[in-house]
């Protein structure tokens, strides 16, 4: 329920096809190229805690004013760190235009989805040639022409960023609910238009953070707003046709640390309240035709107990975690919400992280041996199991968009490191998997060109790392290698499928992602060994992963390049510190490295939600020695560091912009080598860079780019 820094980390250089030029600031203002990187002054600084005084001579980089960014001195640091990066980058642009032209030749412009029913309708979107944003559309199931209801193009006009957020039709097809960014500060607008109309309606809320929930027979929307934190504690509804101002509180979190968020049951007949943590959650429910009717506490919150629900009939599906890591799927009544029986026991081999109910059947989803599972199952046998099979050695499916109660048929999404996006229709009767769609490379793509493996690897404290490996069949052995992960909040990172990872791949470099402990790959138990007291599993498990890659000979010391983004960016800040031989080239994208000063100050939007993942220490003595001693930032030292292009978002509430300055400004202090080390910091935008699908591959490029220009394979 709460709001992680789970990074998409596609951010984008440049909106439009055409390279930025070089010899411009970020303004967009003719400046003189610097000859020297910035170097930021030291400004005394330092806090206590525990009776331990840290320094910290770059605390002036946080604009004091913030979330208001205004400070000249700060801003004049950022501009000339985006300078430095400008100039450096500038003799490689041939690279990044040749890298951008391949990246974007292997993009169907003119592409679509595959069109789903809700009600009535078919909806689908649309990509025109050349357009950044999607088009959406619908037509009726019983035949007709398309009809545009949301052209993201037109609404993107006049903004350097932007982002649509929630997408929601009503029940009875009429209105569609949405909201959008413009900043990248993730505080969204939301809108109703009338499709039968074509009218936007007056009704507009600002500054929420969640999904739009239709309830009261389509006459009111239920969402949660951003406080000044950033913070979701609270359901409103929202009335068609009355002022934002006055909107029904429904229900109000009074812990700090926790999120809110709603949805439907599967039957649309209740809404869901949900609230929590990262260990810790707590559901209501009332009922959807009266929203601020007397709410159903399904269970009071026991710390380090998650709990979610849905409704079939009556009768309570409940997926919590009370008595087995890897959770079970319980029942209970609706009369006595608290009573739970055991529907699907928990498993140490299958690890059971959800559900969905259907008509007459449900689906669980999970995973085997680190490998996605799909399984469809019998309300009357529980022991009747159908699982969806593919024959790949890893891929990554789940169920995709399946709006309606009643289906005969699930749309499932499938890919694995060599089989492109596809989309495909399972129906129940038969068990047959009919493919609806693959992604289309119009560049060319011979599947047969490219081997995936997925090996092992011993930590050092004996436990096997599994890690999926793409490589051309004619790779030179003991080749560059790039090496990817994430590692934290549960979240494991699918051996899926990625064009532009194509552009490091044809040049004779294998991928490689590492499934280290923090993410949840192999079980809740693989997430539970990376954080808290346990984090410093994760770092050594990318560090070993490494090792073990040059061990087995698949690549050589200082030719692996590295990258991550959010809290893999810390995963990047911890690496350059503890082993920075190892690496060739280092990518952090808006990298979460100052976690200490973070995770003292409980006013950022985050930080009382994250305790449960990393520690409080401001509470803790422990909490605090432990992060310290990790801390990207605090732990710079005076040595050599890798080749490092560091990123940040100016409006980013998730990792806050001067993380990644602060740390890059320490670096050029202390490190003692000659390698490049560049910060560019997107002024515009927030934790995901710029907007649009090819401001996003640009940016791509310009870290390939950066890649092979430091690792020595560039022309």
């Amino acid at each position: 329920m709460t709001f992680i820094r789970l990074a998409a980390c596609l951010s984008a250089a440049t909106l439009a096809f055409a390279a930025p030029a070089y010899a411009q600031n970020s303004e967009g203002n003719s400046v003189t190229s610097p000859t020297s990187p910035p170097t930021a002054e030291k400004r005394d600084y330092s806090y206590t805690h525990h009776g331990i005084t840290i320094s910290d001579p770059y605390h002036w980089l946080k604009d004091q004013s913030y979330p208001t960014i205004d400070d000249e001195d700060v801003l004049d640091h950022l501009k000339a760190e985006n300078a430095w990066f400008e100039t450096r980058m500038a003799p490689q642009q041939a690279l990044v235009d040749e890298l951008y032209e391949e990246m974007k030749a292997r993009v169907k412009e003119d592409d679509s989805t595959v069109p789903q029913r809700r009600g009535e309708w078919l909806y689908w979107s649309e990509f025109e040639e050349g357009k950044e944003y999607r088009k959406h559309y619908r037509k009726p199931v019983s035949g007709g022409d398309p009809v545009l209801i949301l052209d993201e193009n037109g609404m993107a006009e006049g903004h350097d960023y932007f982002r649509l957020g929630a997408f929601s039709i009503s029940q009875d097809g009429r209105y569609l609910a949405y909201s959008t960014d413009t900043n990248g500060s993730e505080r969204y607008t939301a809108r109703i238009k009338d499709l039968e109309t074509g009218e936007l309606l007056a009704d507009e809320i600002p500054g929420i953070r969640t999904n739009l929930t239709w309830v009261a027979n389509d006459k009111a929307l239920v969402y949660g707003e951003a406080n000044e934190n950033w913070r979701t504690l609270n359901a409103k509804v929202h009335y068609l046709g009355t002022p934002a101002s006055e909107d029904i509180e429904i229900y109000t979190e009074a812990d700090e640390s926790f999120g809110v968020g709603t949805g439907l049951s599967a039957q649309e007949d209740w809404l869901i309240i949900g609230t929590g943590d990262n260990e810790t959650s707590e559901v209501r429910l009332v009922r959807a035709d009266d929203p601020t009717g007397e709410q159903i506490l399904i269970s009071p919150r026991i710390k380090g107990r998650e709990y979610d629900v849905d409704v079939r009939d009556g009768t309570l599906y409940i997926h919590t975690n009370d008595d087995h890591v890897n959770f079970r799927l319980a029942t209970a009544s609706l009369d006595n919400p608290g009573d739970w029986t055991t529907l699907i026991a928990g498993s140490d081999e299958f690890y059971l992280d959800g559900f969905e109910l259907f008509k007459d059947f449900y689906v669980t989803e999970g995973r085997l041996r680190g490998l996605d599972q799909i399984q469809l199952r019998s309300y009357a046998d529980p022991n009747l199991v159908k699982p969806v099979a593919f024959t790949e050695a890893s891929f990554s499916t789940g169920l995709s968009n399946n709006p309606e109660y009643d289906q005969d048929r699930l749309r499932l999404s499938y890919a694995s490191m060599v089989t492109p996006d596809s989309v495909y229709d399972y129906h129940v009767a038969t068990g047959e998997l009919e493919l609806l769609k693959q992604q289309e490379i119009p560049s060319g793509y011979d599947a047969n060109l490219y081997e995936v493996e997925r090996i092992e690897i011993a930590a050092r404290d004996g436990t096997m790392i599994p890690v999926s490996i793409v490589s051309r069949k004619d790779r030179e052995q003991g080749g560059p290698l790039h090496l990817y992960a994430y590692g934290a909040y549960g979240f494991a990172y699918p051996p899926s499928f990625s064009t532009t990872r194509l552009s490091l791949v044809d040049r004779g470099y294998a991928f490689a992602i590492a499934h280290i402990r923090g993410g949840d790959d192999l079980g809740r138990n693989w997430y539970l060994q990376g954080k808290l007291n346990e984090r410093t599993n994760t770092f050594n498990d990318f560090v070993d992963v490494a090792k073990g890659l040059i061990a087995k000979g698949y690549t050589k010391q200082g030719k692996i390049s590295a990258s991550g983004g959010s809290a893999g960016g810390e995963l990047m800040g911890v690496v350059v510190n503890t082993n920075p031989e190892l690496w060739g080239a280092v990518v952090a994208h808006v990298p979460f490295v100052d976690v200490l000063s973070t995770m003292l100050d409980k006013d950022l939007p985050l930080t009382p939600g994250e305790w449960p993942e990393w520690g409080n220490p401001i509470e803790s003595k422990q909490a605090f020695a432990y992060i310290l001693s990790y801390s990207p930032y605090d732990q710079v030292v005076a040595q050599d560091y890798p080749p490092l292009l560091v990123t940040a978002g100016l409006n980013d509430p998730r990792v806050t912009y001067w993380e990644p300055a602060k740390w890059v400004a320490k670096l050029r202090e202390l490190k003692t080598d000659d390698n490049e080390l560049l910060l560019k910091t997107n002024m515009g935008a927030g934790h995901g860079g710029k907007s649009g699908r090819f401001a996003s591959i640009y940016e791509v490029a310009e870290e390939y780019a950066f890649i092979l220009w430091q690792m020595g394979e560039a022309d």
